[in-house]
């Protein structure tokens, strides 16, 4: 069902030294200004500059951040910056990193993947979108006419049928390499022999992808594509071959491997008013079983759980284990027609037994949603500074991903946090 191709990566070259750790950066939905400017002050062409520009983002004002990215971007390919690469390939990365003491390696094929609709139920997205998020990114991909990032999406390879063609792969010349604040050292080699190309489309041709992050940048693909389409026919363009606006730059990534890592974002709320510890704990009653933590590092008990448990800490430094209750049927107690399966997730629990009731907490209210901060690391969860209550979760398996996403549904925001991020700035793919 997935078509994958090979294509020719636009990548900094303007350094002899393969490492570019100064050129790269996170995901641009998780900087913030002082990051940004860190960066740029770092090495002024960091991608920062073009995937997260300054300027206005009203795109009918001159000068916009959009004008911005696109001058940038085509000064950087004018002056050799950035270059095209000799030919056409699939890219693979290998993120490597310590975790729990543990030394781990993620891989993944970096390919244009043919664009689906979700509909079609080939590339299967688990999250939903917001509307301004998928605006700014679509005026930067027509001012830029790129994917400036790739989007993480997942393909099920239970035999590590595709495992060889990694082997094979790294065995070769490192293209480029970064290493990012948490240590974790990027890796990109490029896979240019044909029938090792052809074999992975062969074992990727009758899978599903799962979007595990960019949900973002693969909506906005399609509206590119859409609106791309339509100024072609209008134009009486025809194409001998696909366009390069039917795909999308993708790092595809086996679910079924054991390095995969999952991690949980815990949550922090504030009341909307004076916050009312007794009954606070009073309502949680209702549906969990309240117990106090065993000694030791509270949050390790969550890992011992058998249903949905939260480690929960109010601002008096109160901490408890929240279980939900046996008798509670998560089925007929969250209401509404979505499936059990959404309805079992412990996000969900979360949000509609606890969140939405107890805090007024409502998905897509943003007036209510300034009350809700996610957090990544459980330590700083639990620190409850500026908070009444922190909500310390389990991660969410990656089999309730695969059942959610196959069910058309998508989970509640913040459900998975894919570990480590990729890096953007590695690899660029060009369409013009």
């Amino acid at each position: 069902m997935a078509f994958i191709k090979p294509f020719a990566a636009t990548l900094y070259r303007h350094v002899s030294d393969p490492d570019v750790t100064g050129l790269v950066a996170p995901p641009y939905d998780v900087i913030g200004p002082e990051l940004r400017q860190k960066l740029i002050e770092g090495d002024p062409h960091n991608v920062v500059a073009i995937d997260l520009p300054r300027g206005s983002s009203d795109a009918s004002v001159p000068g916009n951040r959009y004008e911005s990215a696109a001058a940038i971007w085509r000064e950087w390919r004018s002056t050799g910056v950035l270059v095209n690469d000799a030919c056409d390939a699939v890219y693979v990365l290998e993120q490597t990193w310590e975790h729990a003491g543990r030394h781990v390696r993620r891989r993944a094929f970096v390919a244009a993947v043919e664009l689906h609709a979700f509909s079609e139920g080939v590339v299967l997205p688990h999250e939903r979108t917001l509307p301004r998020h998928v605006a700014d990114r679509l005026e930067l991909t027509r001012a830029c006419s790129a994917n400036l990032s790739q989007v993480f999406s997942l393909y099920s390879d239970p035999a590590g049928e595709t495992d060889g063609i990694f082997d094979a792969a790294v065995r070769g010349d490192v293209v480029l390499t970064a290493t990012d604040a948490d240590g974790v050292v990027s890796r990109v080699w490029a896979i240019h022999d044909p029938e090792a190309i052809m074999a992975l489309q062969e074992i990727l041709a009758d899978k599903q992808l799962f979007i595990a992050d960019g949900h973002h940048r693969y909506t906005t693909a399609l509206a590119y594509r859409d609106e791309r389409r339509i100024a072609d026919a209008q134009a009486g363009i025809e194409h001998a071959e696909r366009p390069d606006y039917d795909f999308t730059m993708m790092a595809l990534v086996n679910m079924d491997d054991p390095d995969l890592i999952v991690l949980p974002t815990h949550r922090q709320v504030r009341a909307e008013g004076a916050f009312d510890a007794p009954s606070f704990w009073r309502e949680l009653a209702r549906y969990f079983d309240v117990s106090e933590p065993p000694p030791g590092h509270p949050a390790a008990a969550l890992a011992s759980a058998t249903r949905t448990t939260f480690l929960v800490k109010t601002a008096d430094g109160t901490t408890r284990l929240a279980s939900l209750r046996s008798d509670v049927d998560t089925a007929t107690a969250i209401p509404g027609d979505a499936s059990a399966a959404w309805k079992g997730l412990d996000v969900t629990v979360l949000q509609e037994l606890v969140l939405g009731p107890q805090f007024g907490i409502i998905p897509g209210d943003m007036s209510t949603l300034e009350r809700l901060t996610f957090v990544k690391d459980a330590h700083e969860a639990l620190d409850v500074e500026g908070a009444d209550v922190a909500f310390i979760l389990n991660a969410t398996r990656m089999d309730q991903l695969r059942e959610i996403a196959l069910g058309g549904e998508t989970m509640p925001q913040k459900s998975t946090y894919f570990y480590p991020k990729l890096l953007s700035g590695l690899i660029f793919r060009s369409m013009d």
